[in-house]
């Protein structure tokens, strides 16, 4: 018989995992189906490229859970993995267990471990895990035959990727950053890159190197479903001598071993490596201010094995003048000289720190291997040389440590930054060799000497802490650069049918941001206040549709290929006014699920409400019935293309009573057009959207919740932190009083989109940021266009009630 914990430790009477667990030992099929679901605490996810090939999902999932007495690390099956994708499970949620099952590995002895095959439904967390401080101090339950591993269930993969993206390093197996230890070497027999031609054209084994790594890309990593690599991962280096410049590619096993040691600036000291072809269709750093010979037609390989390469760094210490090894080449550009540099141009930048967005992730476009994801995030810096600040698109550069810690207030620092000009939009991307250093990071860092850089910190020496804190915010939606105002400059973008839609939504993972084109006709526009009033029983008012997380500021640039605007007449919505000439009342349904975190209604004539959740299992329905009345007047209005900006969608379980207090208020205003009653009939699907959420509108920074509010704008974490995840803080929203819900019908109106817009009233919002601030008249057509309302000559701005009371005319 096997030990369970009731033999180890009287601890475990009365835990609802060994109960689960005796019952699966007494079973003759391996596999336990439970009358009652058992809530478990998720505590931590991991995530492992699959091990069977071919495979229906490309990564597999361990998850570790606890009843509060014990904890265990379970598989889940891979059948629900898009539980994980959709960020509906996660750390931190309450998972109700209906079935799972024992695996006991056949080519290994003594090798068993528990699947989760099945689960209820997703939920928040019951009062007696609230107590918990510390899951680190619950004990791991185990039996003889049931592995205890720091690494995946299926010992076939060795290491464990990060939860959301595959290029950060990730678990013990990567060797932390140590200082260099003394050491002696040999500098009379060394070789110089300049001489490795002749090397690599003979069998002459190549003589040490001695260089100065001068950029590093981010981690790069190859691993596919069914390959025999341990550890499939790649990291080039730019490295120098006196001689010229040479790539350097670090292999395999090697990348977790050495690269958080790897760091721009060290020296190192080169023994049985390879040289090889080098690899041509890959990025390379921009080196303009360095005057060496760049050797672009060899490599040098350091692999774990045949031979083993031999890397030793030189501490900085023993570094000898004598060597002549070249500096680290910088090229910092100031804000005011970012304008005129070509599009392209890499240059490095300094700034302060005054908007930071929430992280987000686009998917690879990669056709080969498995599905790839990337995360980057907007910021925005200013350095005193201009009032606009750097916009800075920042992609994870494999320093998670400091990706994830960037906040206002702070210094930042970042090389290898790519020019992009789109129109009259200007901004900096990061590329595949960008590093990033923060406050905290920049002692004894290359850069510190620059010119650039001094003039830099004497110019924040004259700032106010408490002036610049003023012009901070974070988070809310996000998307750069704008749309352009007419169809024109979209010649050869791809534009997507509404009725495609629905399949774009399904599709869309965690923090997913997808950007779309549509075109169709602007149906009708309604108006709702922000922040929403509570419920109150006179105004039990549900919208139809879609409750996503996330959802924000998505627009609709449009222009008539007539030349003419859309005329639309507005009156009030009166829902106690007898004198209403049209009465529209439709059924509005709230669905409340348990199982998943989007809640989707596509509308068909015959069936108001289809849930197209993935993995649902149960869910409670409530019909509510109101009367909207309200005069809608207007002509047919045409909009060839609407640039749809699709947010980033972060799908969540959220059934807490500020939810439902906050459910889609009823607009406060509505606009119809003239077509809209005669054809939302013969609509077949029809995707609409709920309340406009919190997260979606950018808030102010404080210090003092600095914490809570880095772990709401990274990406969910892949072990839970009581502490953070209890804690919360007062979300006092940028500049937004309204916002508007575009009903957009398409061509052949059998499919409709509601989208969200919000314009930008403010120089205060974060989206103001190198938008030109064009004049118009404030119809909201021209607040489409441009996104933003105007500031008329007598320095008044409209709020989005007064552009509503206008409407779009000719």
């Amino acid at each position: 018989m096997m030990e369970g914990p009731s033999d180890r430790s009287d601890s475990g009477s009365g835990s609802a995992l060994q109960a689960v667990f005796e019952q699966l030992r007494s079973t003759h099929t391996l596999s336990l189906t439970l009358t009652e679901p058992l809530c478990l605490a998720v505590i931590a996810l991991d995530r492992y490229l699959s091990a069977q090939h071919p495979a229906a999902e490309s990564y597999s999932y361990d998850l570790t859970v606890t009843d509060g007495r014990w904890r265990i690390k379970c598989q889940f099956a891979d059948s629900l993995s898009r539980w994980v994708k959709t960020g509906s499970l996660r750390c931190g949620a309450g998972v109700l267990v209906s079935q799972l099952s024992m695996v006991h590995d056949e080519t290994r002895l003594s090798h068993s471990y528990i699947r989760i095959d099945s689960i209820h439904s997703v939920v928040d967390l019951p009062e007696r895990f609230l107590s918990v401080q510390d899951v680190g101090s619950i004990p791991e339950w185990c039996q003889d035959h049931v592995t205890q591993s720091d690494g995946p269930l299926q010992l076939s993969r060795k290491y464990y990727l990060p939860l959301w993206i595959n290029d950060d390093p990730y678990g013990s197996v990567w060797v932390p950053y140590s200082p260099p230890p003394d050491v002696v070497i040999d500098v009379s027999r060394i070789t110089l890159l300049a001489d490795l031609d002749a090397f690599f054209h003979s069998s002459r084994r190549p003589l040490p190197l001695l260089v100065r790594i001068l950029h590093r890309s981010r981690i790069r990593y190859y691993g596919k479903p069914g390959q025999n690599i341990d550890f499939p991962f790649q990291v080039y280096c730019e490295v120098a001598d006196q001689s010229g410049v040479m790539s350097m590619v670090v292999w395999n096993d090697l990348c977790p071993e050495w690269f958080n040691r790897l760091t721009v600036g060290s020296v190192l000291y080169l023994q049985q490596y390879s040289l090889k072809h080098s690899y041509q269709n890959r990025s390379r750093p921009q080196i303009r201010t360095l005057s060496l010979m760049t050797f672009n037609s060899i490599e040098i390989s350091l692999n774990p094995r045949s031979p083993a390469s031999v890397v030793t760094v030189i501490p900085p210490k023993s570094v000898q003048p004598q060597w002549d090894l070249p500096d680290v080449p910088y090229n910092f550009a100031t804000r005011s000289e970012v304008d005129s540099m070509n599009n392209n141009q890499a240059c490095d930048i300094i700034g302060l720190v005054t908007y930071v967005g929430r992280v987000e992730r686009i998917r690879s476009k990669e056709k080969t291997g498995p599905e790839k994801f990337w995360a980057y995030r907007w910021v925005h810096a200013v350095d005193g040389t201009t009032d606009t600040p750097f916009i800075l698109e920042i992609f994870s550069s494999s320093q998670p440590e400091i990706f994830n810690n960037i906040c206002p207030m702070t210094y930042l620092v970042c090389t290898q930054m790519r020019v992009c000009k789109t129109g009259c939009s200007v901004y900096l991307t990061s590329s595949t060799e960008t590093q990033l250093f923060i406050t905290g990071c920049h002692k004894k860092q290359p850069y510190v000497n620059e010119p650039k850089v001094k003039a830099f910190i004497q110019w924040t020496k004259t700032l106010k802490d408490s002036v610049m804190l003023r012009r901070t915010s974070v988070g809310g939606h996000y998307c750069y650069p704008p749309a352009p105002p007419t169809n024109s400059n979209m010649t050869n973008e791809p534009i997507t049918a509404v009725a495609d839609l629905k399949g774009e939504l399904q599709s869309l993972q965690y923090r997913e941001h997808r950007r779309l084109a549509v075109q169709g006709y602007v149906a009708a526009v309604q108006y709702h206040a922000w922040p929403p009033q509570p419920e109150t029983p006179h105004s039990e008012q549900q919208q139809e549709g879609v409750s996503v997380r996330g959802v924000s500021d998505t627009g609709a640039a449009a222009s008539s290929s007539t030349g003419e605007e859309m005329t639309l007449t507005q009156r009030e919505m009166d829902s106690t006014s007898p004198d209403s000439d049209i009465t529209v009342s439709p059924k509005r349904r709230r669905v409340q699920t348990g199982s998943i975190g989007v809640h989707r209604q596509y509308l068909t004539r015959s069936k108001m409400q289809s849930n197209r959740q993935v993995g649902v299992s149960s869910h409670e329905e409530e019909e509510e019935e109101r009367q909207d009345e309200g005069e809608l007047e207007s002509e047919e209005s045409e909009v060839e293309d609407a640039s749809v900006r699709r947010p980033a969608v972060e799908k969540e379980i959220d059934h807490t009573s500020q939810d439902v207090q906050q459910a889609a208020s009823h607009p406060t205003a509505l606009w119809e057009s003239r077509v809209w009653p005669l054809v939302k009939q013969q609509v077949t699907d029809h995707i609409c959207c709920g309340r406009l959420d919190q997260e979606s509108i950018p808030e102010k920074f404080h210090f003092d919740d600095r914490e809570v509010l880095l772990h709401h704008l990274n990406l969910s974490p892949a072990r839970w932190t009581p502490d953070l995840t209890s804690q919360t803080h007062t979300h006092t929203s940028v500049a937004c009083t309204g916002y508007f819900t575009l009903t957009i019908l398409g061509l052949n109106q059998r499919a409709a989109v509601d989208v969200q817009f919000v314009p930008v009233i403010s120089p205060d919002d974060p989206r103001a940021a190198g938008v030109p601030h064009t004049q118009h008249d404030n119809s909201l057509l021209s607040c489409i266009s441009t996104g933003q309302l105007c500031v008329q000559p007598d320095g008044s701005c409209p709020a989005p009630a007064g552009v509503r009371a206008r409407g779009v005319y000719c």
